[in-house]
């Protein structure tokens, strides 16, 4: 009788799970509509945040070769996936909306809490330490991370002839800012990030300063 007890729990407790993963599965399609200012490389429409991590977590496995450091693929590949759901409720935050940038801690704090804590215990307590590893900025695996973060958009504004940049008036220096991290990183990466700015630049798509 007791076995028999034990074994229903369990069967229970498995069902609650898989209800609270299905719950997030879904809720997290809705990450494909979340639009970025990136266009994509045709530059025939923006990217959305599901298409953006897609592309972050395949470039990982590429790209793990130029580091520095020793990072660890499977957890960069996951921080990467997870680490723009918080848009869900947060929306996007152009990258030189500085406006937007005031509130965004706040907005994206509270959305891990909710979108994070829809999942059993265990895997939102894992996603939610991945994500403020990738927040912190600390670690050698979130600096791969923001380095995919911010070297993606940027080949993809270098192969839509700079649209994005163009549309809102970017400067170099903006770019540069918000890169300035990306030699601890990768200085092969931050050399090649260079020459598409300056190309850019050329082309009149980014404003020299």
């Amino acid at each position: 009788m007791a076995a028999m007890e034990a074994k229903n729990q369990d069967y229970t407790q498995k069902r609650k799970r898989l209800e609270q993963q299905i719950r997030f599965i879904i809720e997290v399609d809705k990450v494909k509509n979340i639009f970025r200012q990136t266009y994509l490389a045709d530059g025939q429409r923006k990217e959305n945040d599901a298409e953006h991590s897609w592309h972050l977590a395949l470039s990982a496995v590429l790209l793990k070769e130029h580091m520095k450091e020793d990072v660890d693929l499977t957890k960069v590949m996951v921080m990467v996936l997870i680490h723009d759901l918080v848009e869900i409720d947060a929306g996007d935050t152009y990258a030189y909306d500085s406006a937007g940038a005031a509130t965004k801690r706040e907005r994206e704090v509270k959305a891990a809490d909710r979108i994070f804590g829809l999942l059993p215990e265990d895997q939102g307590t894992y996603f939610r330490q991945l994500w403020d590893e990738f927040e912190e900025y600390e670690s050698a695996d979130a600096k791969f991370a923001h380095l995919l973060d911010n070297f993606q958009p940027l080949l993809l504004n270098d192969a839509s002839d700079g649209r994005s940049w163009t549309e809102h008036g970017v400067h170099k220096s903006q770019v540069c800012k918000r890169n300035e991290r990306i030699p601890e990183t990768s200085e092969i990466v931050w050399e090649k990030m260079l020459e598409i700015m300056d190309k850019h630049i050329g082309k009149g798509h980014l404003k020299a300063d």
